[in-house]
């Protein structure tokens, strides 16, 4: 098992470091890609909260992602206000709206709750591409770029060194949370609620919990995003990132942090190599989700685990081995 966790160590050690020092050895495009990598890494691990851990079957992240990037954007252009009050509203907001799904979402179970769910981020869609006064419609908006003065960093190498301390801030904090005792009361709802509140565990405020923090990692996301791209339009976040958000837990591992992880970054790096192929996107997609479900029914990080057979995480799904 030592000899397990000092490999997990390495490996994370040695992620980091390569991410770290990318900038100064990659191209642009490059940088880009790892960039959107770090962001759907907050996103991936933010759902796998809700949905591994805390078995919520429900998916408000890519409306989530959507209003973090819009609120910290519009606040950029409308009032040009500087990022680092932006990126906080956009996270803040997107947390609050995180907690208002929660509410009715509560008394929502199964497949009940996946679809009220997808609608919520149907209808929030619909707002960003209808409400011309305030999200600029179908067309969007551009956001002005970030200024890093007086550090020696242009906007791109700016934004991914942010994005890339967020993580290394976030990342920890969930593995913190999910050892306390909020993350022993998620799995313990996701076994069995009724076992659950039979220990004394509130369940609304634990189910609570989970969307919120859900919905900050995802706002904290797409304020990121909407930096990076310099531009906010509504197909950044249709229907279609509500699978990819789903695929990155399923194929990275769901109830795994680390799983979440990995799957973002094998996701992204998938979506840019169909970049120009959209209906390959939606049929490698599938076949994926189709072969982790039936194959590797715990993901890439089961496969890891083989090799490393003492690689612990934070109370793993009960019956993955």
């Amino acid at each position: 098992m030592m000899q397990a966790l000092l490999a997990r160590r390495n490996i994370v050690a040695v992620g980091i470091i390569v991410f770290a020092i990318l900038p100064t050895v990659a191209n642009a495009y490059i940088v880009f890609v790892a960039n959107l990598a770090l962001m759907y890494i907050l996103l991936s691990v933010g759902l796998n909260m809700l949905l591994g851990y805390a078995g919520q079957l429900a998916f408000p992240n890519a409306a989530l992602f959507g209003v973090g990037a819009y609120t910290s954007g519009l606040l950029r252009l409308e009032f040009d206000l500087p990022y680092w009050i932006t990126l906080p509203a956009g996270a803040a907001f997107a947390t609050l709206i995180g907690l208002a799904i929660a509410l009715p979402a509560l008394r929502l179970r199964g497949l009940y709750l996946a679809l009220a769910t997808i609608a919520f981020a149907q209808a929030a869609l619909w707002v960003f591409g209808h409400w011309n006064s305030v999200t600029y419609g179908g067309a969007g908006f551009r956001v002005p770029p970030m200024d890093f003065s007086p550090l020696p960093l242009d906007p791109s190498t700016g934004i991914y060194y942010l994005t890339l301390i967020i993580v290394l801030v976030a990342v920890p904090l969930g593995w913190n949370m999910l050892r306390s005792r909020v993350g022993r009361a998620w799995v313990a709802l996701r076994e069995s609620e009724v076992a659950a509140a039979t220990l004394g565990i509130d369940l609304t405020r634990y189910k609570a919990y989970a969307y919120v923090v859900s919905g900050l990692y995802a706002g904290t996301a797409g304020a990121l995003f909407s930096a990076l791209l310099g531009i906010v339009t509504p197909e950044s976040f249709d229907l279609f990132q509500v699978i990819v958000h789903f695929c990155m837990v399923i194929v990275g591992g769901i109830g795994s942090l680390w799983g979440g992880v990995l799957g973002a970054v094998f996701l992204v790096w998938l979506l840019e190599v169909l970049r120009t192929f959209r209906d390959l996107q939606e049929i490698a997609f599938g076949g994926l989700l189709l072969f982790t479900v039936l194959v590797v029914p715990g993901g890439a990080i089961v496969m890891i685990k083989r090799y490393l057979p003492g690689w612990n995480e934070p109370l793993r799904r009960i019956g993955k081995k």
